[in-house]
């Protein structure tokens, strides 16, 4: 194991909230959370200020909603981070729902299988 040496900072408040946040998230300790934070950084400056992702099992899926849809969105996360007491991410929430909707649509495939095309198909165009 390497040789560590601590690190100490006094930080605002509120960012040591979206820090918690998201160290929590991504289920490391602080040391293991502003380690890799810190490692990012560096490497974003090595690369003259590039950002490059280091889990290469990530994709990206971007899209363009209307102002209404983003506005109503916006004001979900907002109730449902008063309601919870826990902030709700953009990224949380859009995820969630993709993970809900294949999940049901693999429930929904598993109970009445796709037709693969071996049955009798009546509509050959053959007449008796």
């Amino acid at each position: 194991m390497a040789e560590t040496k601590n690190l100490c900072a006094q930080i605002s408040l509120d960012l040591h909230q979206k820090i918690s946040e998201a160290r929590e998230a991504a289920g490391l300790t602080t040391a293991q959370y502003i380690t890799e934070l810190l490692t990012e950084y560096f490497k974003m400056k090595e690369n003259g200020g590039n950002i490059t992702m280091t889990n290469n099992n990530t994709r990206t899926l971007a899209f363009q909603i209307t102002e209404d849809l983003f506005q109503r969105i916006k004001t979900h996360l907002e109730r449902e981070t008063q309601r919870t007491g826990r902030k709700l991410t953009q990224r949380e929430f859009v995820l969630g729902l993709i993970e809900e909707a294949l999940e049901a649509a693999e429930q929904q495939e598993e109970a009445a299988p796709i037709s693969n095309g071996d049955e009798a198909d009546d509509s050959t165009g053959q007449e008796s």
